[in-house]
């Protein structure tokens, strides 16, 4: 594990770059110190940026939301998220439920309607019971207990419903706080008795996607920067790619011994550390 405290005395070395936003660029409030200064300054060299994010809403959505934040369009290339990779492989019938109006699809997301299921051409149901397809893009936790869930789950899990989890990330970063996220709900909709197909990092079609935005020679070219071992640092290096891992995110209150059982556990470690994007 090599801690160096200067990002871009890292990112100096690479041309192409996949970043996280939750943990990274922002807290879902505010940017984080220097966040995008940094882009800028690798903009400014020609690099190439695109943003990576496990977001169960669409990569135009989640742009024109962090510009809300302060991060602008023109800091970076384009914008991928797991729900974009999701929609493409519902469209491409890589997962066999027909797109109609015919088909009913229970959606577990961020809001109480993030018009994923209608953009798609289906149905929305709130009853477990009558859905044909069950999407989980977000969570509402703490607002909506995990109890709930089940609750609305159960149903759908016992007849077997196809589930699609385009975002696997297990925790939820709102400001300074966690709560569970959309990929502990896809655990709990499996303990129910249901399966899950679960799209985004630190699954490969997430990052083949992004790396033909980016247009990068090979992987190995890529530094892919996160607050998460699971996903970002593991998706990095599945997919032969550089990472490093920002203390800013879910895991900035984890000591240095807590942070070394966190990858050994995942069985992976950053190729670099940074405190934050402001140096």
């Amino acid at each position: 594990m090599h801690a160096r405290p200067l990002f871009q005395t890292i990112a100096s070395a690479f041309d192409y770059f996949l970043f996280d936003q939750y943990g990274v660029l922002h807290n879902g409030r505010t940017p984080y110190p220097g966040a995008a200064q940094a882009l800028a300054r690798l903009k400014q060299r020609g690099a190439r940026i695109v943003i990576l994010s496990n977001s169960g809403r669409s990569g135009a959505y989640n742009a024109e939301r962090m510009a809300t934040l302060g991060i602008a369009r023109e800091l970076y290339d384009d914008f991928v998220t797991s729900g974009d990779v999701a929609a493409a492989m519902l469209r491409n019938s890589e997962v066999p439920v027909p797109l109609t109006r015919a088909t009913r699809c229970l959606v577990i997301g961020s809001s109480p309607d993030d018009g994923f299921a209608r953009e798609l051409g289906m149905s929305d149901t709130d009853d477990g019971a009558a859905a044909d397809l069950v999407i989980i893009t977000g969570s509402q936790s703490p607002r909506i207990a995990m109890n709930a869930y089940a609750d609305r789950l159960r149903p759908a899990a016992e007849r077997q419903v196809a589930c699609l989890c385009s975002n696997p990330d297990q925790l939820m970063l709102v400001g300074d706080a966690t709560y569970p996220g959309a990929g502990e709900i896809a655990d709990l909709y499996e303990r129910l008795g249901g399966t899950v197909v679960r799209i985004g990092k630190p699954f490969p079609a997430i990052y083949t996607e992004a790396a033909q935005r980016l247009s990068a020679p090979r992987p190995a070219d890529i530094l892919c920067v996160g607050d998460s071992v699971e996903h970002d640092v593991a998706g990095a290096h599945r997919f032969g790619a550089f990472a490093a891992l920002v203390r800013t995110g879910i895991l900035a209150d984890l000591s240095e011994q807590e942070l070394a059982k966190e990858c050994a556990a995942c069985g992976h470690v950053p190729d670099f550390i940074v405190s934050g994007l402001d140096a």
